[in-house]
């Protein structure tokens, strides 16, 4: 029978982990379902952020090892990654023409994955870590602040965050202006932190006896709604502080407010063209369309400001490369000085060397000129737009023809733009992919700013799930600086943005639409969000590994722990004799010949 009995030991340790894997799998899948769900961002769903990490949660609290949950948090990226985003490997296949096909693009994109979103697998190896030092608040918040430090400190692509999932609900996307919109994140961890905790209370009280038999005394233990009273109460706190701001901000605000317009040509896909119609023709008809749509716009309303998309006039603008070049740029210096309007719009600049995604600003003419200024986008989207010298050369040119070629501008700023009635309007420009980074925005409201005009280019997604989540990511800058926005897109989705996140107007996917709406400011507020920015990565980061540190010294400090036993379990209990007598019976049990250790 030794035999059995050895295979059944060896065979227990594997059927256990294998068990615990499964429920890894199942934990994972689960919650990235949630998050799919979620991730529409529309209500009701969002509710279910609250409880969406739930499964993987329950399933990571049962690794038995600091692998075993870096395991349970790679499959969770993983997961998420394909259920959240499935519309990324179809867009750079069409972008880049991938010979291999979608199916490779994919597996490239799911083993990147754990890089992609690394939080997840900190998180788990945090909180591992963390349960092995008890079950204590310190413990129970390291995880939550290493999640939150690693998105902001560790590149993300699609700066992604769980609290962008929150933006339907009017009065909790207010929270934002404290911590910006990974503070909300913060709070959709600590809910599902507190329901497991719930959830396993539950489970263990279950699992014992729910009374004391007569003459036992009842051993205190914390009951299991508890950790839900407190995250209804920080559910609640959030919504009583929202509907307090929007009470705040929800009125007329500062000044008779700024009437401003947005066109959405819907002109794509300007390689097409150019081979259809030549550079000359299609740049012709892309100046065409918008000088039209933006009379159209003056003619049924008087707007302080016009706005046209991210790299609308394809070539460089104030640096000529030919005669019919200088011709088009004294059209948009024309139509500037002759109907007093200020022009904000896209196109190329240039400093001799180099060319820049720039935004130029075209204020209100002054003696039949138009003075204007540029801002230089910082943030490229990578190996699309820009290329890091480190990694840059011939043979990933010939390997990726359609890698970008621009140089980064110096940083954030805040241009002052004149209006016709005599004004000056301080704007933060943003242009694309700026306008993901919170700390990015936040340092150039810091410098004092009346108006975030954001343009871009979203027509080479392949649907709506992309152009509507950078959109939302746009509304919660307007949240976090109490700063209204105008963003103009190509194909969409362009829109006017209250200091509240509210879409005041908005123009459809893949749709030919003008917008014009009254944005009411609410003077130059600096909100906790832009004091906080650059530091609340590395603050949380640091506070996170601080718990963790100090979790565990309380843990080594702290007394070890006492069976707790009551008087009728103590005379129920057998009695172990004392070491001289259990020594004698066992000399007793020795063979003769044999010594006993």
């Amino acid at each position: 029978m030794t035999w059995v009995v050895e295979r059944v030991e060896r065979w227990m340790p594997r059927h256990l982990a294998r068990g615990r894997w499964t429920g890894f799998v199942a934990g994972a899948v689960l919650t990235a379902g949630f998050l799919a769900v979620c991730g529409r961002m529309e209500a009701p769903w969002f509710v279910l952020l609250f409880v969406a990490l739930v499964p993987w949660v329950w399933a990571l609290d049962r690794a038995a090892s600091a692998a075993e949950a870096v395991g349970a948090g790679v499959l969770l990226s993983v997961a998420f990654a394909g259920a959240v985003f499935p519309w990324f490997p179809t867009t750079v296949e069409r972008y880049a023409g991938a010979g291999a096909g979608t199916g490779v693009v994919w597996l490239l994109f799911l083993v990147a994955a754990p890089v992609l979103e690394p939080q997840f697998v900190t998180f788990a190896l945090t909180r591992h870590l963390a349960r092995r030092q008890g079950a204590g608040l310190l413990a129970r918040g390291a995880p939550l602040l290493v999640y939150v430090g690693t998105e902001l400190l560790l590149p993300k692509l699609f700066f992604d965050t769980l609290g962008l999932a929150l933006y339907p609900s009017s009065f909790l996307r207010q929270g934002a202006d404290l911590a910006g919109v990974h503070g909300l994140t913060l709070l959709v961890l600590a809910v599902n932190d507190l329901v497991v905790a719930a959830l396993q209370r539950t489970v263990r009280d279950g699992a014992r006896e729910p009374r004391a038999r007569p003459g036992e005394e009842a051993v205190a233990r914390e009951p299991a709604w508890r950790p839900l009273a407190w995250a209804a109460g920080l559910v609640g706190v959030a919504l009583g502080y929202g509907a307090v701001r929007v009470a705040q901000l929800g009125g007329p605000g500062e000044g008779r407010g700024l009437v401003v317009a947005a066109v959405q040509a819907n002109i794509t896909n300007y390689d097409r063209l150019r081979a259809e119609k030549g550079a000359y023709d299609t740049v012709r008809t892309i100046l065409d369309a918008h000088l039209a749509m933006s009379a159209e716009i003056r003619a049924r309303s008087k707007p302080d400001l016009i706005v046209w998309p991210e790299t609308v006039y394809p070539t460089t603008f104030g640096h000529p490369r030919s005669e019919a070049g200088a011709a088009f740029d004294g059209e948009i210096r024309a139509l500037v000085a002759e109907t007093g309007v200020p022009l904000v719009f896209g196109a190329y600049d240039t400093d001799g060397e180099r060319e820049f995604n720039a935004a130029f600003f075209l204020g209100a003419a002054s003696g039949g000129k138009a003075p204007g200024a540029s801002y230089r986008k910082r943030m490229l989207f990578p190996l699309t737009e820009w290329v890091p010298a480190e990694i840059d050369s011939d043979w990933l040119r010939r390997e990726m023809p359609w890698a970008g070629r621009w140089a980064r501008g110096p940083g954030p700023r805040v241009i002052d733009l004149p209006l016709g009635r005599g004004d000056v309007l301080s704007v933060v420009p943003l242009i694309c992919y700026d306008v993901l980074f919170p700390g990015f925005v936040a340092e150039a409201a810091r410098g004092g700013a009346d108006l975030i005009v954001t343009i871009s280019n979203d027509s080479w997604f392949p649907d709506v799930r992309a152009p509507r989540l950078h959109l939302i990511s746009a509304a919660f800058r307007s949240v976090e600086t109490r700063l209204p926005q105008v963003r103009a897109t190509n194909s969409g989705i362009s829109a006017m943005i209250s200091p509240t996140g509210e879409m005041v107007a908005t123009a459809g996917w893949e749709q030919r639409e003008t917008l014009t709406a009254t944005l009411a400011g609410a003077g130059r507020p600096v909100t906790l969000a832009m004091v906080l920015g650059p530091w609340l990565g590395p603050a949380a980061l640091v506070g996170g590994l601080a718990l963790l540190l100090a979790s565990r010294h309380r843990a080594r400090r702290a007394p070890a722990p006492q069976a707790q036993t009551t008087p009728q379990a103590q005379a129920e209990a057998p009695t172990r004799p004392p070491p001289e007598a259990a020594q004698r019976k066992r000399k007793k049990r020795t063979k003769p010949g044999t010594t006993t250790k």
